[in-house]
């Protein structure tokens, strides 16, 4: 028996066997090339390899191909959102249009599922009368802890867009951050060199954060961050290396006796702007009554 799937708007340019894992199953790659060699996946009738960039209105034929439900499918538990969820997510909403939306995250909330937090932004939004009739796309993360903008794409055409725009740094973030100590200058760059793993390799990238201070008091101090590159925990990994860690910050801080703990995080992502077709946008998100509070009571001040 053949089954016929035609391309629309949302997978054009999008890889087949990428097409097929997110579409039909999510099975190993190895029985996506096995089928295709042997003619079970076409593409307009003809045979093309795994890498092809699917076009509008691709005709795809899929020929005895007899995958038992769930057989290779990840099992990924989805999060169900509550009602409270819901009531809450209204006044998440900085900007929504039929592309995007624009929203403040609040802290504790990851944007993905993940082996620690089934609560998570997407499968919450995917809920809202916001999403109805479109599913959410994820175009850039923001930490479980942080607060503040987050962009959220409609589309797989705009997923795209955010992300070529992400990669090629035409997404300007400005981040506030309450740091413990003073700083030496007002204003500079920090430039340090980060390190992961990848398995078992050990990898180093360069990581570029300018940054302004807006207010201090010699034990604390309030900072807007510009982050030039985007890598993980970079904020918080570079200001504690500098011996200003992040207060509320768990895992890249100093020794106890030096830090204050604080339930929240001090980092919030203030600001975002970004061009498309020569028409600007800029969104900002106020910041959560628990930054104001702990500013107002360091005494400290935007200014």
């Amino acid at each position: 028996m053949e089954k016929n799937y035609f391309i629309n708007d949302d997978y054009v340019n999008t890889r087949l066997d990428r097409w097929f894992k997110k579409t039909i199953c999510e099975v190993p790659q190895s029985i996506i090339e096995k089928n295709i060699r042997k003619g079970n996946i076409k593409v307009n009738g003809k045979k093309t390899k795994s890498s092809y960039k699917l076009k509008l209105n691709d005709k795809i034929s899929l020929k005895s191909i007899n995958l038992k439900a769930n057989q290779h499918k990840k099992i990924t538990l989805k999060y169900k959102a509550t009602k409270k969820d819901l009531s809450l997510s209204s006044s998440l909403f900085i900007e929504n249009n039929e592309n995007f939306v624009v929203i403040n995250k609040p802290a504790g909330i990851a944007v993905q599922s993940g082996t620690k937090s089934r609560k998570n932004i997407l499968d919450i939004l995917k809920d809202t009368k916001e999403f109805d009739g479109y599913l959410p796309y994820s175009v850039h993360r923001i930490d479980k802890d942080t607060t503040g903008v987050l962009i959220v794409a409609k589309n797989r055409k705009y997923a795209q867009l955010f992300t070529s725009l992400f990669r090629i740094r035409k997404i300007h973030k400005t981040y506030l951050g309450l740091t413990l100590g003073a700083f030496e200058k007002n204003k500079g760059t920090l430039k340090d060199e980060l390190f992961h793993y990848e398995g078992d390799r050990k990898v180093k990238t360069m990581a570029i954060t300018h940054y302004k201070v807006l207010d201090s008091n010699n034990n604390y101090t309030l900072l807007r961050l510009n982050p030039e590159t985007g890598r993980k925990h970079q904020l918080r990994k570079q200001l504690l290396i500098h011996g200003n860690p992040i207060l509320g910050d768990t895992k890249y801080r100093l020794t106890q006796n030096r830090q204050k703990t604080n339930s929240n995080l001090m980092l919030h992502a203030y600001k975002i702007n970004f061009s498309i077709s020569n028409t600007k946008f800029n969104f900002l998100a106020e910041l959560p009554l628990t930054f104001k509070n702990y500013l107002k009571e360091k005494y400290l001040k935007i200014y």
